[in-house]
């Protein structure tokens, strides 16, 4: 028989689809996983803010029309917060615990490109609870929703950002009753430093100070100039900050993610 020569690695490199394609494919997959789960999904990402909105509104509406604007944009930060960090958070781990991982780290496709469809399929799936906490929120506290076009940019962008914290936490955490556990202490620090759901005029100056250091403070002042208005040039500093986070936890993300492992 002739000599078949074994194609090299630098040959399988090259045979592999390109990372947009990887992308897709992996997104869809994601997808079609949760095809039968993203109704509860909603219901569950609704829930926790309408019912926030309600309390922290009555008490609110005291105050003036702008604390009712800080409890409206910041329980749209906790529906993004529950509907991708927690659960982002909790499927990473799962597919660490479960050896999916593993499984996804043999095939021909980066491992950047595997966390980015997991990150952007939560994201679809997390904005219908989004539309309707901003649409009930509005009708409940009487606060007037005025749309900027920069909406569209700003959404993803707060999205991702809550989903690397928590493929951060999903990866890193060693037990899986763990994850959520620390993802909802992290949501409860995040929502309660920083002028999030409370104007900053009535919050400590040191939870103002560690704010800073929150993504969620920025979403929420993104989230206010987008949804209320006006946008100021203050959104260019949210997003930058936003998109520095992201940066950083996806790449410490991958470094954590024990690719091509045996």
């Amino acid at each position: 028989m002739p000599h078949m020569r074994k194609p090299n690695l630098r040959e399988n490199s090259l045979r592999a689809p390109s990372f947009l394609v990887q992308l897709v494919d992996l997104a869809l997959i994601e997808l079609t996983n949760w095809r039968w789960a993203w109704r509860p999904m909603v219901i569950t990402g609704v829930i926790a803010p309408a019912f926030a909105i309600v309390g922290l509104g009555i008490f609110a509406r005291d105050s003036g029309a702008d604390a009712l604007a800080y409890v409206l944009t910041g329980n749209v930060v906790l529906s993004l917060l529950f509907e991708n960090q927690d659960k982002v958070a909790g499927h990473f781990a799962f597919m660490r615990l479960n050896g999916i991982l593993n499984y996804f780290s043999t095939l021909p496709v980066r491992r950047h490109a595997l966390i980015l469809a997991v990150v952007l399929s939560f994201l679809l799936m997390s904005l219908p609870s989004l539309v309707i906490t901003v649409l009930l929120g509005s009708a409940l506290l009487g606060v007037p929703v005025q749309l900027h076009p920069i909406i569209l940019l700003v959404v993803p962008v707060c999205a991702i950002s809550m989903s690397g914290v928590g493929s951060l936490i999903g990866v890193s955490v060693r037990m899986p009753q763990d994850v959520g556990s620390v993802s909802l202490l992290l949501t409860f620090l995040m929502l309660g430093l920083g002028p999030v759901m409370v104007p900053p005029d009535r919050l400590p100056g040191v939870a103002v100070f560690l704010g800073r250091f929150s993504p969620a403070t920025y979403a929420a002042s993104a989230m206010r100039q987008a949804l209320l208005g006006p946008v100021t040039g203050q959104i260019a500093v949210d997003l930058a900050a936003l998109l520095g986070f992201t940066l950083v936890t996806l790449w410490l993300v991958g470094r954590k993610m024990d690719w091509r492992q045996k």
